[in-house]
């Protein structure tokens, strides 16, 4: 999906305040937000926005992660603070993520509705295959993946700078219709942080926008030690329980065991 960078009919241009009058309180803005949000649905737009509940922007170990990957590096530091603001207002009136491409609009100031789009580099066939033995080759336990948490060491590799899953800045790809000039403006940085909370609920979405399989990762590991369960498992009971993690791991995992 692309769009040109003309003008966006009735809810574009660069009306009410446009950025040059009265600041707007937080309470308009997210107003702004809702009444915008509402009008478009009327209209029939199929929009998802980023909604953000309490003061957390994620929570979940993959958007707290991804949070903490874009937060140290310098090429966001700049524009961080404002886009945190723009997300936590409501003012990302849409998010769209697929493969290797984010799309998104956001809610400026006055009637101004940005258009932002993000393409992000695919992780390479070698990178890939170096994470999958990288974590099959750490992983000691499937307790924590039953538990439904990640051990450290999976952790640590997913999120290795330039080796990992999580993208570096020169992976970023991105493009605002707004006046500003830079890399990444206030909306981009709205967009990138509303990822992190967009993960929270599906962190399928960030091997989506590398172009990875999640299946692949996880398979290698259930068949690792899935091995070495059933060499110990010498008892009727310790073959019962078995059974019973190959079946909590094949609905958690969608995997046939």
């Amino acid at each position: 999906m692309s769009w040109g960078y003309g003008g966006y009919g009735g809810y574009g241009g660069y009306g009410g305040y446009g950025g040059y009058g009265r600041q707007e309180s937080v309470g308009e803005k997210k107003a702004k937000a809702k009444k915008t949000i509402a009008k478009l649905r009327k209209k029939g737009v199929d929009i998802s926005p980023v909604e953000i509940e309490g003061r957390k922007i994620a929570k979940s170990w993959w958007g707290v992660a991804w949070n903490n990957n874009i937060a140290n590096y310098a090429d966001f530091s700049n524009r961080l603070s404002r886009g945190r603001s723009y997300v936590t207002h409501g003012c990302v009136i849409d998010l769209q993520i697929e493969e290797n491409l984010i799309t998104a609009q956001i809610l400026g100031s006055g009637t101004s509705v940005y258009r932002a789009n993000i393409k992000i580099t695919k992780l390479n066939k070698k990178q890939w295959e170096e994470i999958k033995d990288s974590v099959t080759g750490n992983i000691s336990s499937l307790n924590e993946l039953l538990a439904g948490k990640f051990p450290k060491e999976m952790q640590a590799i997913l999120t290795e700078k330039g080796e990992g899953l999580f993208p570096i800045p020169k992976e970023f790809h991105p493009k605002c219709n707004c006046p500003d000039s830079s890399r990444f403006c206030k909306h981009l940085a709205a967009v990138i942080y509303g990822i992190g909370n967009r993960l929270d609920s599906d962190p399928d979405l960030l091997f989506t926008l590398r172009g990875v399989n999640p299946k692949e990762l996880v398979a290698e590991i259930v068949v690792e030690q899935k091995d070495n369960l059933i060499a110990n498992a010498k008892k009727v009971k310790s073959k019962r329980v078995m059974k019973m993690k190959n079946n909590k791991l094949s609905k958690l995992f969608d995997i046939d065991l």
